[in-house]
């Protein structure tokens, strides 16, 4: 089977268990996940079956949207509500919508962010949650992420044991951790606060409607053809990209992996990636020539034959 499968993961699970599980479900080794979503999250997760596996990257680049719930009054060492306490503030009424609102429109757009030390970033080679576990403090890389953006979750403000909890909705670009977004809220408001509450609601367009969840996956299982039509198409994983529409001849030039002259009408900035579509098939993906002015190179072949 080669396409895209859009599952629902449930909370309590790691990413790589539902890629073991899917492959067992599937009696197929060709497996892989677009995004590690941690163990306490739920939500959409795609995964890529057989030739899909080509497009993981675009689909773990590409954006997402949450719902989390935060919780002002109290953090914690990881951010989230898996974390143990570090240090609390009684809130003594809950915040007004306006004022939330005000505060939540400070972090659309750009934004820096130093990711949670436990977290999957790299710092020397190692995972910054094997520094934590060890309790080595080391230097985190603090980054720019986008919110494209973030609303209060309709009127979702309650006051519970000393902490005020409210719901937020936020769409956003790739490497973004809510939870540090949570913490971020709470300075803004002058309180210590976490992540208690987080779903992806979407991830490369695909929302809940579009998703199995692994007990659906093994009731279909039965009969190949229709765990086949509940796949998404490998074009589905490239459609944030540009496209170019090619004919035949260029087609067998891009099956081969050609390096060629750039079109007079091509219109992909240095660093901007274009899928080469043949036949509603996306065979290719091509950029500028790093080195070599004039040309275009594949950065990577989706179909050879």
């Amino acid at each position: 089977m080669n396409g895209i499968l859009p599952l629902w993961k449930e909370a309590g699970m790691t990413s790589h268990d539902c890629v073991f599980k899917v492959r067992k479900i599937l009696r197929m080794k060709k497996v892989g996940h677009t995004g590690t979503l941690d163990p306490d999250v739920d939500g959409v997760l795609p995964i890529c079956l057989g030739r899909a596996t080509k497009v993981a990257e675009y689909i773990t680049d590409s954006g997402k949207s949450y719902r989390a719930e935060v919780k002002i009054g109290v953090s914690t060492t990881t951010e989230d509500a898996s974390g143990e306490a570090v240090e609390a503030k009684q809130v003594f009424q809950p915040f007004e919508i306006e004022k939330l609102n005000r505060i939540l429109s400070g972090f659309t757009g750009d934004i820096q962010q130093t990711p949670p030390i436990y977290s999957a970033v790299k710092v020397d080679g190692k995972r910054l949650y094997e520094y934590a576990r060890k309790g080595i403090e080391v230097e985190r890389p603090t980054r720019i992420v986008r919110i494209h953006h973030i609303a209060l979750h309709e009127e979702s403000v309650r006051l519970e044991d000393d902490t005020c909890t409210f719901t937020i909705d936020v769409s956003c670009g790739k490497g973004t951790y809510i939870r540090t977004l949570a913490v971020m809220i709470g300075e803004a408001l002058g309180y210590p606060a976490h992540m208690s509450k987080l779903t992806r609601t979407s991830s490369a367009g695909m929302t809940q409607k579009d998703c199995l969840t692994l007990s659906q996956l093994a009731d279909l299982a039965q009969d190949e053809s229709s765990v086949q039509n509940r796949l998404l198409p490998i074009e589905s994983g490239v459609s944030q990209l540009k496209k170019r529409i090619i004919n035949d001849k260029v087609a067998s030039k891009v099956k081969n992996g050609a390096v060629m002259e750039i079109p007079e009408d091509w219109n992909a900035g240095p660093k901007e990636l274009v899928v080469f579509i043949h036949e509603n098939r996306a065979l290719a993906i091509y950029h500028l020539h790093p080195s070599k002015e004039g040309l275009i190179k594949p950065v990577k072949v989706l179909w050879t034959d």
